[in-house]
């Protein structure tokens, strides 16, 4: 298994107006965004330097007739797409779209764990996933899965993709938040249970800035909400926890120096 089989590799926003959010990010977080030139759609790379990290896309019609609302979403790599998919299904999770090809790129499947949190599968075209990226601003810092039981979330993804624990946080009230690495000896992401006002299970990326308080009036003069925060997590950074413009739900990581 290379080091981005099973790591997250890429993230998507799927958004009711991928101008004003690649504006607000932009803004925001300081990504460059570039057409992609991908034949039959729109879709946005979101880029920091030479570092690609994601990119945006209006909802697709069939979607949004099902309800679908704007959200940030994860990529994880595997091997082989559709294998994976099948072995999920086996675990209890939910294949939402077959597995189909990114022309030039890749193939993907867009699926559910178990307890219902949305992510995509991919594997690039030549087999190998992209390498994972390292902390710096512009890029993701945190993952986080705010599952419908926190405890069993974990042990699926450790048995589907290989995912081990690091630190446990007692977090009181709230339970444990247990602390995850993909392949290396880092943590990389946090997994919890829920809290009970939160309507569906969900991951959440926390995007890196500099100076967190200088972030958080880039979100409010872009027209964005600050729902939590700013708050100082261990290691000494701090976090912000916000809604986009369009609704979407997104983290930001910095620190106060």
């Amino acid at each position: 298994m290379t080091r981005s089989q099973g790591s997250f590799v890429w993230y998507d926003l799927m958004t009711t107006d991928p101008k004003a959010a690649e504006a607000f990010y932009k803004t925001v977080v300081g990504w460059d965004a570039a057409d992609s030139g991908m034949p039959g759609g729109s879709y946005t790379i979101l880029s920091m330097g030479t570092d690609q990290i994601g990119g945006l896309m209006p909802i697709p019609k069939e979607a949004a007739d099902c309800g679908a609302r704007p959200m940030w979403t994860g990529y994880i790599g595997v091997a082989d797409v559709d294998a994976a998919a099948g072995e999920l299904k086996k675990k209890g999770g939910t294949v939402k779209r077959p597995p189909q090809d990114i022309p030039g790129v890749g193939r993907f499947a867009v699926v559910a764990d178990p307890g219902g949190a949305t992510f995509n599968l991919f594997t690039g075209k030549s087999g190998q996933t992209p390498k994972e990226p390292s902390m710096a601003p512009g890029q993701v810092g945190w993952r986080e899965l705010s599952a419908a039981d926190g405890p069993k979330a974990y042990d699926f993804y450790a048995q589907m993709f290989g995912w081990t624990r690091t630190e446990a946080m007692d977090m009181g009230p709230l339970g444990v938040y247990q602390l995850f690495a993909t392949g290396g000896k880092d943590a990389v992401g946090g997994i919890m249970t829920k809290m009970p006002e939160m309507p569906s299970p969900m991951w959440l990326f926390y995007f890196v800035v500099g100076n967190i308080d200088a972030a958080v009036e880039r979100v409010k003069q872009a027209g964005g909400q600050v729902i939590n925060g700013p708050m100082e997590v261990p290691g000494g950074a701090w976090i912000i926890q916000g809604i986009d413009p369009q609704g979407a739900m997104f983290a930001l990581l910095g620190d106060r120096k």
